[in-house]
């Protein structure tokens, strides 16, 4: 058989629909192409199963469907056919096998009732609709009965029946009272399943005469009123009154106090029962329970916990609500009744059974001749479903034989298939719960290949985005594509290209060199056919000057550049925005060719300015921000606020108008640009100005327009350049007449709080909008498109009215009008609303996961029909998480992730993955509600990529000519390493690099030892780790061998030298003779005649004694602060280091080692080589010594 793809572009023409032929089970007719391509017929529409039709309107049994040659409609009515040409009521639609039975013009529609089944036929099969079963929907009258006043004692139980007609389908029950509002209910007081009313005790509030029961029938429209109910309820206090009243003071009397009593179960009854719901539904359990104080009542599931996201509580937790059921929600549940004086329970065990649901239904198949096929028909249910098979509308059993076919159980197996195999098939599983039934056509078509994109289409893109070249094609078997640069150029392979199995060929990044002739090739065993398009690609649009940000005076000029390159094949056009909006309708803005100039700035051209260049391929933008500030002003004149008008005054008073005059105050040298006018309605709002008109600086009276019922009061604002003045005093008060109200409300809207009803609401009016006493609401709805009486309510003057007892998301006609006591506003406009959204019923199928690379892939889902949405479609949700990573095969915490796509996109792009993992992903829909049901998980995996860095590297042991290398496994291995790569040079005492070297090593290696290396060498080090997919990101670090032992035992210990140390003791013994000799001579008053030597020289580097306590000048060399030269440099960590110590003496030439004097000052510096101490840069920094004075001496 064919092998099947799915179609992955969303670009794909309507045409392109014939590649999915192969593969989908809706097979389309293109009236292009398909004109002499035969297939059989597919029911396209058809009547639900269960259809209830309205008795007073015509019967309309739908059947629609499609097929080459065009398909002929027959009907069987409870099993026998149905001639419809002998009955005058019924007829068949044209070219359709809609029939319509006229029940608007004489015919019963209780005459028409029973199953109906409708055949599609041509030359290549027939196709059958469901079983449609027929019932005119009944909306009987209440019964009549008496009904006797309850009496019921304060604190204990009632229960109000309702006992509405059967009718079909059963109507919505609600309680109100003769004012047409709904019955308050809480915890106490509420309605069960069964449309009774509970009281769990009642109070003396709940004495009245009007519980009216109502019956909705929503497919007639009608509600049915039950007679009111009259509940009396007695207090012990006025029950006490009534006895004393009738007994003399000897008799004992007294009737009980209210006395509080434990929860017994009002519904259901006994201690147990049981309850059996189908998959998919939803299940409702109740328990109501009387008991004073309230009871409340918990629910659990005996040995399990109830779903999560599934349960709902309702009518304040009496009513446990699981939707979506499945056979895993089977069991028993409890609910528990407590209040403080005790408990009661039931249980409830609940069996979940399931009517036939699809597992696999069968597909559409379209083979060529002498090809192999299966048709697979696989569902479920509780009990197991029966298959059985039907071809062409009969059981296969009976029907012509076939060479090629043979049955298998829920498969049909096609070997070898001939032309005259086309045919129908049916599918039929049941059970005692219902029935499935899916046809799929089995189609042999034998068809050259066909090209349906034009020839020499041209395709322009812009350098450096994707290139998209369409070839829709068709043929039967499935034509081979292959693309061709060119006319004579080589196949096209490799990775800078993306083949889509509906014939596309995607160049991800389209470059100069990609222009050209495409040359699309389609192929089969019937045939081969070409097609050519042409590939131009363009420079990209720049904006090589952009507009910069600008500070300019009021009333100064300003110009913004906008200079753009663009490909000279290209016509751009520059469109500048304000604010990102349209330009000021001003002749102060001159747009030039490249350049924005505002001329006479103002204060409300401060803002940013957008130049945006467009081309039929590409867009760019920059944006510059403008800041006006205030011109400096003359000295000599000072502007300011005008001062408020005054003398305000009412002339030519009528119903809807008066004129008001004022006189202006100063303006205080800057003119008045204009009068705000502004009201108060002292009826409605007092002391709260509103805005009402404003009118030129030059002119001071003004007509103005008025609304009934408002106690109006003026006031006058003038306005300059500089600002606002203070409100002028108010004017006298004027009361205008009351009047009907002009306007209605606004924003009117219908949105559904709940799945069963419709919350109208409206911005109510204003005070003064009201135009008269006695505001009211008159809301009307209607269902839409039912043709239905509206209906009506007249509701105070609030902002919402809910409508109860509605079908789940369907439209609305609403509309609100306002009145008060003279009357109506005008006819409103009518506007669509929704009743209430529930969460949608089933999950997105077809998921199929793409992976484009190793942290990317594209999901892919079939819509779902947008009746099981219940509400309005939102989009999408993806949720997907790494299960593991296949190279650690270690599981994690799962950290969901969630992507929504907006509205109805049936595809996604998934980033951020991690390469060489397993993920798994489901798909949910969206409503207004929240998500429906997910999709069963799909598994897929990411490939290899490149790994991290290795975790670390540590440089360990070293010696004379090794090192040891130690390493860590990458966090991110991202696949199965393959080996890691080490880099290594040495780095010389000038941080040269010397050559590098390198080694490839085991993965499964961890340490190194690296040999024959130089002593006291530094080296650099780069490592990282590859898979199979290359090499990762690399590490680095740096080590040192030690230093040849050899060299260092040539160092001469010099301090343990005998003629060194006699040296160093006849030195110190000179010092101290000379220091005496010093003090001596100080002490007597006397010159030191070295100092005369000294004065006389004038030595920059000797520095006087001071003179207040006698010691010497502090000694400082030139050479004290300069960088250690480059020989300074230690080989190894392992090596002493200058800096760290001052008395080394091992780079000095000699190799002595330093003597130290008895007060710590440092003297092996004078042992004859002071010419390498500038060199060197040795010398001591500390404090001065003898030896540093000794030194002014030589």
């Amino acid at each position: 058989m064919m092998k099947k793809k799915s179609i992955s572009s969303s670009k794909a023409s309507l045409v392109l629909f014939l590649c999915q032929m192969i593969s989908a089970l809706d097979v389309p007719l293109d009236s292009k192409l398909l004109e002499e391509l035969s297939q059989p017929p597919t029911i396209t529409q058809q009547s639900p199963k269960d259809y209830i039709v309205d008795p007073r309107e015509n019967i309309v049994i739908q059947c629609e469907a499609k097929g080459k040659p065009p398909p002929s409609f027959s009907w069987t009515r409870n099993g026998t056919h149905f001639d419809i040409d002998k009955d005058a009521q019924v007829t068949m639609k044209p070219d359709s096998g809609t029939l319509v039975i006229n029940i608007m013009n004489g015919g019963k529609a209780e005459a028409y009732e029973g199953v109906y089944q409708c055949t599609a036929r041509n030359e290549r099969g027939a196709a059958i609709s469901n079983n449609i079963v027929i019932r005119p929907s009944r909306s009987p009258l209440w019964t009549k009965e008496k009904l006797e006043p309850n009496q019921v004692r304060e604190g204990d139980s009632l229960v109000l029946h309702c006992r509405p007609p059967v009718g079909l389908p059963p109507p919505i029950i609600f309680w109100m009272d003769n004012a047409f509002q709904r019955l308050p209910q809480s915890e106490r007081v509420s309605q069960g399943l069964n449309g009774d009313l509970y009281f769990s005790n009642v109070q003396p509030e709940d004495t009245r005469e009007d519980y009216i029961c109502y019956a909705r029938f929503n497919h007639t429209q009608t509600i049915q009123q039950k007679q009111p109910i009259s509940v009396k309820v007695f207090s012990m206090d006025s029950l006490n009154d009534t006895i004393a009243a009738n007994l003399s003071d000897t008799d004992i009397y007294g009737a009980k106090p209210v006395t509080e009593r434990q929860p017994i179960l009002l519904t259901p009854t006994g201690s147990t029962s049981t309850k059996v719901e189908l998959r998919g539904n939803v299940l409702l359990l109740e328990c109501i329970a009387a008991g004073l104080p309230t009871p409340v009542i918990r629910w659990i599931k005996e040995g399990g916990e109830l779903p999560a996201n599934r349960t709902f509580f309702e009518n304040f937790k009496k009513t446990l609500k699981i939707i979506d059921v499945s056979e895993a929600d089977s069991g028993n549940y409890k609910c528990i009744a407590r209040n403080i004086l005790g408990s009661a329970h039931h249980v409830i065990s609940v069996t979940v059974k399931a009517a036939p649901y699809w597992i696999t239904a069968p597909r559409n198949l379209v083979l060529s001749p002498g090809e192999d096929g299966t048709l697979i028909c696989r569902a479920n249910g509780n009990p197991k479903p029966n298959i059985s098979w039907l071809a062409n509308g009969v059981p296969i059993a009976i029907a012509p034989e076939d060479p090629s076919r043979k049955v298998d159980g829920d498969t049909i197996i096609f070997s070898h298939v001939q032309e005259r195999s086309s045919a129908v098939y049916q599918c039929n599983a049941s059970n005692e719960y219902g029935y499935l039934l899916a046809n799929a056509f089995v189609n042999i078509l034998a068809e050259p290949p066909r090209i349906l994109t034009p020839a020499n289409k041209l395709y322009q893109v812009i350098a450096d985005s994707p290139a998209l070249l369409d070839c829709a094609y068709f043929g039967s078997p499935k034509p081979e594509i292959e693309w061709f640069k060119g006319v004579k150029g080589s196949i096209l392979r490799g990775n800078e290209y993306v083949f889509h199995d509906n014939g596309t060929l995607e160049i991800p990044v389209a470059q100069k060199d990609s222009a050209g002739t495409y040359t699309c090739v389609a192929r089969n065993e019937l045939g081969k056919i070409q097609n050519e398009v042409q590939l131009e690609v363009k420079d990209p649009t720049m904006i090589i000057k952009q507009p910069e940000y600008k500070v300019i005076q009021r009333y100064g000029q300003v110009s913004f550049e906008c200079i753009i390159k663009h490909d000279s094949t290209l016509l751009p056009t520059v469109i500048w925005l304000k604010d990102n909006d349209e330009l000021p309708d001003d002749e102060r803005f001159l747009v030039g060719k490249d350049n924005l100039t505002i001329m006479n700035v103002t204060d409300k051209d401060d803002g940013t300015y957008t130049c945006i260049v467009n081309t039929t391929l590409d867009s760019v933008s920059a944006s510059a921000v403008l800041t006006v500030v205030a011109a400096p002003p003359t000295p000599a004149i000072i502007y300011a606020r005008p001062n408020p008008p005054f003398d305000l005054e009412l002339t030519g008073q009528l119903e809807r108008s008066v004129e008001l005059s004022w006189i202006p105050g100063d303006e205080n040298n800057s003119p008045i640009t204009n009068f705000v006018i502004e009201y108060e309605d002292g009826l409605h709002e007092p002391g709260v100005w509103h805005y009402q008109t404003e009118v030129p600086g030059t002119q001071t009276t003004v007509q103005l327009k008025l609304s009934p019922y408002v106690n109006y009061s003026f006031r006058v604002i003038a306005v300059n350049e500089i600002g606002r003045s203070q409100p002028s005093e108010p004017s006298e008060q004027y009361l205008t007449k009351s009047a009907n109200p002009d306007e209605n409300p606004s924003n009117v809207q219908g949105i559904g709080s709940e799945p069963d009803n419709l919350v109208i609401t409206w911005e109510s009016l204003k005070g003064f909008q009201s135009n008269g006493p006695g505001l009211q609401y008159k809301v009307s709805w209607r269902q839409k498109d039912v043709d239905d009486e509206w209906t009506s309510v007249i509701v105070a003057n609030v902002s919402k009215y809910i409508v109860s007892g509605t079908p789940t998301f369907v439209p609305y006609e609403i509309k609100v009008q306002a009145l008060n006591d003279l009357g109506y506003a005008p006819e409103p406009s009518e506007v669509i609303g929704h009743s209430g959204e529930d969460l949608p019923m089933v999950a997105p199928g077809n998921v199929q996961v793409r992976v484009i690379n190793s942290t990317l892939a594209k999901v892919h889902w079939d819509p779902v029909p947008l009746k099981t949405v219940r509400g309005h479609l939102q989009g999408y949700k993806v949720y997907y998480w790494k299960v593991q990573s296949l190279s650690r095969r270690s599981r994690r915490h799962v950290e969901k992730k969630i992507l929504t796509f907006r509205g109805n996109k049936t595809f996604g792009m998934l980033p951020g993955l991690e390469p060489y993992s397993s993920y798994k992903l489901n798909v949910r829909v969206v409503n207004g509600k929240g998500e429906g049901p997910a999709s069963p998980d799909k598994v897929f995996k990411t490939p290899e990529g490149v790994p991290s860095s290795p975790s670390f590297l540590k440089i360990t042991n070293p010696t004379l000519d090794s090192l040891t290398l130690e390493w860590g496994l990458p966090t991110h291995p991202n696949g199965v390493l393959t080996s890691y790569i080490l880099k290594f040079q040495p780095i010389n005492n000038t941080h040269e690099l010397g050559p590098l070297v390198e080694i490839r090593i085991p993965a499964n290696e961890s340490s190194l030892i690296l040999k024959n290396l130089n002593y006291s060498t530094r080296y650099k080090f780069y490592f990282n780790a590859q898979t199979s997919v290359g090499s990762g990101s690399q590490i680095t670090e740096e080590a040192v061998t030690i230093m040849d032992e050899a060299m260092a035992s040539r160092q001469v210990d010099i301090a343990t030298q005998g003629w060194f140390i006699g040296l160093m003791c006849a030195v110190a013994l000179l010092i101290l003779i000379l220091l005496i000799v010093c003090f001596i001579r100080r002490n007597k008053g006397g010159k030191y005649p070295v100092k005369e030597k000294e004065d006389a020289h004038a030595d920059p580097e000797i520095q006087p004694m001071k003179e207040d306590d006698g010691t010497f000048g502090e000694y400082s060399d030139a050479e004290d602060h300069k960088p250690l030269k480059k020989g300074s440099r230690t080989p190894s960590d392992r090596t002493v280091k200058k800096e760290d110590s001052d008395d080394s003496l091992v780079d000095y030439g000699e190799g002595v080692n330093g003597q130290f004097n008895e007060d710590g000052s440092f003297i092996g510096q004078y042992s004859g080589k002071k010419e390498k101490e500038p060199a060197e840069g040795n010398e001591s920094s500390e404090a001065p010594s003898p030896v540093n004075a000794m030194n002014s001496f030589v």
